[in-house]
């Protein structure tokens, strides 16, 4: 790839906020001597900025500067934010979309944009649309818009509550950021060695002053496009024994003499290879094969994304007086998504019931591996799928703010904040089509790689004469027209101001009010049947239309995999727009072709709104202690929840209504025992508010094809609520050096989970008149709902070193690094048997017991240089999970990166950067003790080349 075609596909140059901070961080402050002012430049100079922030205050904070974000190989916030010591983050896609702050999940982590609590979230693979819970997807906004980056660790009752793990404040450039004009632009492509293909992104802004320097304007934009793959295997879940129907029968003296529901759990069972290596046939083999965990849905896909993403801010400060200002903060974010799914994948293991489901195969030959898996096996009479999904994303993002800060006289001041803003998530495409094929013989996996597996169909997957669009029948599922359009919008609306009185030289008092108005609401509509009509296929016989007319195939499939041989890397799916153009499925209307009219699904009809009012007392203060300064706070925070949901339960509307208060108080307190040195402690009582979906009191019943579920939110779920201890050591022993121990602990009193239980319709409490055709009272179902639960404690430690290499020969002295470890171990109590309230201890879920970061990096003039690792430690995802699981997991990461510049003069610098540069997989798992192959995926590495502007 030539330098030449990188920049023929970069288009429009756009908006570096960062870059233009990078311009201004560049100028050495007033006191600085002249060798200083040549040598610590660029990013060297940013750390060193962030170094001062985090000394300067009073409670506990990491914080990045404008270069830092421009200068690390970011795509977005959350790529940026894991180099700060105790955060980690989740991936979506390629990139950063959740963060996770020392041990604790982005549900219990709240973001501020320019000083106003908000939430922005888009949709992902898991569930596809928008996300409903309280964490912030940082992949929304480009990292370019922001010129600082602030985690609060520790709270205080000056900050809103609502956080276990971090306060996060990112900040916007002002126009006051500046000394006068400034302008700074760039553009930069990308290439994916996955996709090979190249994708532009460009940067831009501009600033300046005028009447004698009151008044100022900003404006800044930033743009990019980006499309990835994500490719390999997925098993949608492992079944283990005791999961299914397959329950044999015994005689008095407890030998097995049948199985119900069939002769066997599967139709016939031939030869069992046990683990110990010894082969079985008749009912041993049926006992081997009953007692195997097996993967319900083993296939090989890709999923695509094509992302293009726009982040505009604008910002007017305005010197009113030397006393009063006024700032006006806009920001603006888009992102629209395309996602497509496309799989080949056998179906028959994920179906209990029905002839064309589980008990209809016939298991030929097997092997039971070591962690009691039939890792490898021959069937007949399995069904097939191909399955295209197609996903149109969009969430679009705003937020005005107007503050005022005003001097009532040298020791009297005022601060107000009001603020609006809106995230509106819209999914009006999320549609699934099916082709099928029935009673395949001679189908067969092998999971002795069990992220790898071999995959041999028994047919040509990519002839399209292989496959049918079937019409539901006697048989059970057939294919599949699935549409589910939705949407979700977050609001807020925020009022605050305080009072800042100091009382004494040492002393200040604070005091204010604050008011926040929350608002949720989500609506989905489906096709109420999602087979394909028989009217349907009718009329594309009689107009001639086969497979071939409405498919399309998956093609260089497998590139960086090391899939076993003979397993297919092309394949025929659906073509969703083909068939919509031959059929009109999407019109939401009844036509010739059949019956496509959407409903609202009321288990998705639903809103909360959130109101919260409080008020702040702190004390302020600097002393000396035995020659020691001494500088801390000391406050109270009260605040009131008022909680309203709507939901619908079945039929009928619900709307409920739940209320607590929390008094908050908080210490930080920070001692200088010699010069350089800093100790801090603080402790807090701390909460969060349960997540967005668990909240209304709506929900679903539904009839599938194995089991009938009950799920229902809770809208009386009370916060988490934890006492929060902090203890940091902190030595600064030369400029941009830092080396750090923090200690810290929770103790979590009250949680909120997820319960899972089977259990009589009878026994939930809910009337009969919610359930569906064909279920009665008597009947099982999977009761799903949130609930509070005992809590535990989390306990860590972070260990940060961070300097520039000054006291090393030359040339070594131009290089310097950070490096970053956490450790944190959790104990929460899980209910696993709501009816025996039996628990189970495990960690928090999103906690890595290790995580690392480290960069070393080298600046000697206009040449730039570093390379990054970040590193987390496996970690849950899901406590319980399904199909008789204890846990879900993902494993350990190591990611690198790498970046490099060049300042051509004083206004130009070129730039190349490598991310992802191992190809770092994201590898899923389910089960504890086995770790049974969930997903194992990768998206490819990122070289991304550009051109920077500054004056």
């Amino acid at each position: 790839m030539s330098l030449k075609s990188i920049l023929s596909l970069s288009t429009a140059v756009c908006a570096l906020s960062v870059g233009a901070g990078a311009a201004y961080a560049q100028t050495a402050p007033a006191g600085t001597d002249v060798v200083e002012e040549v040598v610590v430049t660029g990013f060297r100079k940013s750390l060193q900025q962030a170094i001062e922030v985090k000394r300067s205050e009073t409670s506990i904070v990491d914080a990045i500067s404008a270069e830092d974000i421009a200068d690390f190989p970011d795509l977005n916030l959350a790529d940026s934010l894991q180099r700060v010591p105790g955060v980690q983050i989740d991936r979506d896609g390629g990139e950063g979309r959740s963060i996770n702050v020392r041990g604790l999940s982005s549900d219990f982590v709240r973001v501020r944009l320019d000083g106003l609590e908000a939430l922005a979230t888009t949709g992902g693979r898991d569930g596809g649309r928008a996300n409903r819970n309280r964490g912030f997807d940082f992949n929304v906004f480009a990292s370019e818009l922001f010129n600082s980056i602030k985690v609060r660790k520790s709270q205080e009752a000056s900050i809103n509550e609502g956080s276990l793990g971090a306060t996060v404040d990112l900040q916007t450039a002002r126009p006051f950021d500046y000394p006068g004009f400034v302008m700074a632009m760039g553009t930069q492509a990308s290439y994916n060695d996955l996709t090979e293909g190249t994708d532009p992104r460009g940067t831009f802004l501009v600033s300046n002053r005028w009447m004698d320097g009151r008044l100022g304007a900003l404006f800044s934009a930033a743009y990019s496009k980006r499309k990835t793959y994500e490719e390999g295997a997925s098993s949608v879940g492992f079944r283990v024994p005791g999961d299914h129907l397959c329950l044999p029968t015994k005689n008095s003296a407890g030998v097995i003499t049948s199985y119900v529901n069939a002769s066997s759990c599967y139709q016939s069972v031939g030869t069992i290879t046990k683990a110990d290596g010894t082969t079985v046939t008749g009912l041993a083999a049926q006992e081997a094969a009953w007692g195997a965990a097996h993967p319900r849905i083993p296939r090989y896909g890709r999923i695509g994304y094509d992302r293009e993403r726009l982040g505009l801010t604008g910002a007017i400060q305005f010197d009113v007086s030397d006393k009063t200002r006024l700032t006006f903060d806009t920001l603006y974010a888009k992102l629209d998504q395309t996602r497509s799914e496309e799989f080949v994948e056998i179906i028959s293991p994920a179906r209990e019931t029905g002839v064309q489901g589980f008990r209809a195969m016939d298991l030929l030959n097997g092997t039971i591996g070591p962690n009691r898996t039939l890792i490898k096996a021959t069937f007949d009479d399995v069904d097939a799928r191909s399955e295209q999904r197609i996903d149109i994303l969009s969430t679009a993002f705003f937020q005005n703010s107007l503050g005022l800060t005003h001097e009532f006289s040298d020791r009297l001041k005022l601060n107000a904040l009001y603020g609006v803003s809106r995230a509106i998530g819209r999914n009006p495409q999320q549609t699934t089509l099916s082709f099928d094929r029935h009673d395949v013989d001679g189908y067969s996996y092998d999971f002795t790689d069990k992220n790898q597996p071999g995959m041999n169909y028994g047919f040509d997957v990519n002839n399209p004469a292989n496959w049918a669009l079937m019409s539901s029948n006697a048989l059970g599922d057939a294919s599949i027209i699935r549409l589910r359009p939705n949407k979700t919008v977050n609001s807020y609306e925020t009022a605050e101001f305080d009072l800042t009185y100091d009382l004494t030289d040492a002393v200040t008092l604070r005091g204010g009010l604050s008011k926040k108005k929350f608002g949720f609401s989500v609506y989905e509509v489906r096709k109420a049947v999602e087979g394909v009509p028989a009217t349907a296929l009718a009329k594309l016989a009689a107009d001639g239309k086969t497979i071939a007319d409405y498919s399309t195939r998956v093609t260089n499939f497998g590139k960086g995999l090391d899939v076993p041989a003979g397993t297919p890397l092309t394949w025929v799916i659906p073509d969703i727009n083909k068939l919509d153009a031959l059929i009109g499925f999407s019109c939401n209307c009844v036509n010739s072709y059949g019956d496509f009219r959407l409903t609202p699904f009321n288990g998705e009809v639903r809103d909360v709104t959130e109101t919260s009012t409080g008020g702040f007392l702190q004390a302020d203060f600097r002393t000396e202690l035995m020659d020691m300064p001494v500088r801390g706070n000391l406050g109270v925070r009260y605040v009131e929840t008022e909680v309203d949901a709507t939901g619908i339960l079945g039929t009928t509307p619900l709307n409920l209504k739940n209320k607590y208060n929390d008094t908050l108080p908080a210490l930080n307190l920070s001692i200088e025992p010699h010069e350089n040195v800093m100790v801090r402690f603080a402790a807090a009582k701390v909460m969060a508010r349960p997540a967005l979906n668990q909240l209304t009191p709506g929900g679903s019943v539904s009839r599938g094809v194995s089991e009938t579920t009950l799920t229902v939110g809770n809208p009386f779920l009370d916060p988490i609520r934890a006492n929060n201890y902090d203890v940091s050591i902190e030595w600064y022993p030369y400029k941009g050096a830092l080396f750090s121990l923090a200690l810290f602990r929770k103790e979590i009193s009250s949680y909120v989970q997820t319960t899972r239980q089977a259990m009589l319709f009878s026994d939930t409490g809910f009337p009969n008149s919610i359930l569906p055709v064909g279920v009665v009272a008597s009947d099982t179902v999977i009761f799903t709902s949130s609930q509070n639960t005992p809590g535990g404690n989390l306990d860590g430690y972070e260990i940060t070193l961070q300097t520039p290499f000054t006291f090393l020969p030359g040339p070594f002295d131009k290089f310097g690094g950070l490096f970053n470890y956490t450790k944190v171990d959790s104990a929460i109590d899980y209910i696993v048997n709501t009816t025996t309230g039996a628990l189970s201890r495990q960690p928090i879920v999103g906690q890595s017991p290790k995580s690392w970061s480290a960069t070393l990096y080298y600046e000697n003039g206009p040449f730039e240089a570093r390379v990054s690792g970040t590193y987390r430690d496996e970690y849950l995802t899901r406590v319980p999970t399904l199909y008789g699981n204890d846990v879900d997991g993902k494993a350990e990461a190591l990611n690198v990166d790498m970046s490099m510049s060049y300042d051509l003069n004083k206004n130009f610098t070129i730039s190349f950067e490598g991310i992802n540069l191992t190809d770092q997989f994201d590898e899923r798992w389910t089960n504890s003790t086995d770790q049974f192959m969930l997903n194992y995926e990768h998206t490819g590495r990122e070289f991304v080349l550009g051109v920077r502007y500054k004056f």
